[in-house]
């Protein structure tokens, strides 16, 4: 199995990138948030990587982060999840956003995947609810409030990376969502 691969992009596409690893390139399939972050990028990275096989195929799924690696090998664990449709998941909001979600049973991001419809989200829901607690993130204490900011920061036209760095640097111990907004923009501004 490889698990993870380290190397420069030669190529980069809106869902996949080729890594070059010691003359070798690896196609790996990629959510939106990694494509996003990887923009200009020319420096060596590492990628967390799963690879599925399948009887006609074997394909390669990139994660700059464990935890979204983590993320995406527990959807396909659910029957009727494959590779395509957690990628699809992972490409309507953040890790964080999702575990939020699932932890509020909130079917409203999973229902936006082409394919999941009210039920299967609620089976998501009901499957992954006890097994998140497995997955290594860095989710602060105030995470509904951090996530209710990115996403106006989205609405606003940043990209969830922009957003997450610039909410990083405000002053921890402004705990209003409007205020967090403001200051945010304020460093974005700058």
């Amino acid at each position: 199995m490889i698990s993870q691969l380290i190397g420069k992009i030669s190529f980069q596409d809106e869902d996949y990138i080729v890594l070059n690893v010691s003359g070798v390139g690896y196609k790996l399939f990629i959510s939106t948030e990694t494509f996003e972050s990887l923009k200009n990028k020319t420096e060596i990275l590492t990628f967390w990587t799963h690879l599925a096989v399948r009887e006609n195929s074997m394909d390669l799924y990139g994660f700059l982060e464990k935890s979204e690696m983590n993320f995406f090998a527990l959807l396909i664990t659910i029957s009727g999840i494959g590779p395509k449709t957690a990628l699809g998941i992972l490409n309507v909001a953040s890790v964080d956003t999702l575990l939020s979600a699932i932890s509020s049973e909130d079917t409203s991001y999973l229902t936006k995947v082409s394919g999941i419809g009210q039920k299967n989200a609620q089976k998501i829901i009901l499957e992954l609810k006890n097994k998140i607690s497995k997955i290594e993130t860095t989710l602060p204490n105030n995470i509904q409030e951090d996530i209710d900011v990115i996403e106006a920061l989205q609405a606003l036209g940043y990209n969830s990376q922009e957003a997450k760095k610039a909410l990083q640097q405000i002053d921890k111990k402004i705990t209003d969502v409007g205020e967090k907004i403001k200051e945010t923009i304020k460093f974005l501004g700058k």
